[in-house]
């Protein structure tokens, strides 16, 4: 099963969510539906509480197969919190009086044929994943470049896979790698000029930003299939070599425009910009 691989929004509400390949179907965090569903300031203790209610009304079957997995809290760390599949919750639910129950029923159906169609059809992960940018108000453009840098960042994690790197730690550590290679940076370093907590990196790159970090990742899985890297340490050589054909790109274009390619502007002030500008012209257009 992977653990927390996805964040579910229920009327703007964070529910972390688990996917089980194996049997295609999702495991909640029980105590994220809670608090949706009651509004309770305290949904641990709602969720401790009812969990003796549905005991003592001889739900002993619901209450046994509730598993527990690592999911990610508010402060970046991972926890063990309960989680129940899509049949279990709504058990659940019937159990807890609240009016957004059947809207939540529908959307727990929802998200259950949506996940099952992506894997049958993965173009519809990229569909989303376009809607969703330009909800947002991402260029056409960018989003193009952004759905680049997906499948390029996919591509490495494979090579890396199939190297033996192991997901977490190990990934995070040749990924700062990669990125202080060409950007002179590490992630949690990027992340910091540009005033970001728990946001994703690439979503507050400028197109050329995103540009070179897809040519470092790029450069870097090539690399590894012909170097075919054994150990972590030859891995980490691999990320810093891939991510320096890209440092090396972006002096030579600094060089040329005059300017920093890095940037301190995250998503909300380059939106701003962009409204500034189509503002501008609207006002110019007005006056001829």
């Amino acid at each position: 099963m992977e653990e927390n691989n996805s964040i579910q929004l229920f009327e703007d509400k964070r529910i972390r969510t688990a996917w089980d390949e194996e049997n295609e179907e999702w495991y909640f965090s029980v105590v994220d539906v809670v608090a949706v569903l009651t509004g309770s300031d305290n949904p641990r203790r709602y969720w401790s509480d009812l969990k003796r209610k549905l005991k003592a009304e001889g739900a002993d079957q619901l209450y046994e197969k509730i598993v527990q997995l690592k999911m990610l809290s508010s402060d970046g760390k991972r926890y063990t919190t309960d989680v129940a599949n899509t049949e279990q919750l709504l058990r659940i639910i019937q159990s807890i009086p609240s009016p957004k129950a059947e809207p939540f029923k529908m959307w727990l159906a929802q998200v259950g044929r949506e996940r099952i169609e992506e894997t049958i059809d993965p173009e519809l992960t990229i569909d989303r994943a376009l809607e969703t940018y330009l909800k947002k108000g991402y260029s056409r453009e960018w989003i193009n470049q952004r759905l680049q840098a997906i499948q390029v960042r996919k591509e490495l994690t494979d090579e890396w896979d199939r190297r033996g790197v192991e997901k977490g730690m190990e990934y995070a550590i040749l990924t700062d790698e990669i990125s202080r290679a060409w950007s002179g940076m590490t992630t949690r370093q990027y992340k910091n000029l540009k005033g970001l907590t728990k946001e994703n990196l690439r979503d507050n790159m400028t197109t050329l930003e995103l540009v070179l970090n897809m040519l470092a990742e790029a450069t870097t899985t090539e690399i590894s299939r012909q170097r075919n890297p054994a150990s972590f340490s030859e891995n980490a050589a691999v990320a810093r070599a891939g991510g320096k054909v890209a440092g090396d790109a972006r002096k030579a274009v600094e060089e040329q425009t005059g300017v920093p390619v890095i940037t301190s502007k995250n998503a909300a002030e380059l939106g701003q910009v962009v409204t500034e500008l189509i503002e501008d012209g609207t006002k110019t257009s007005d006056n001829k």
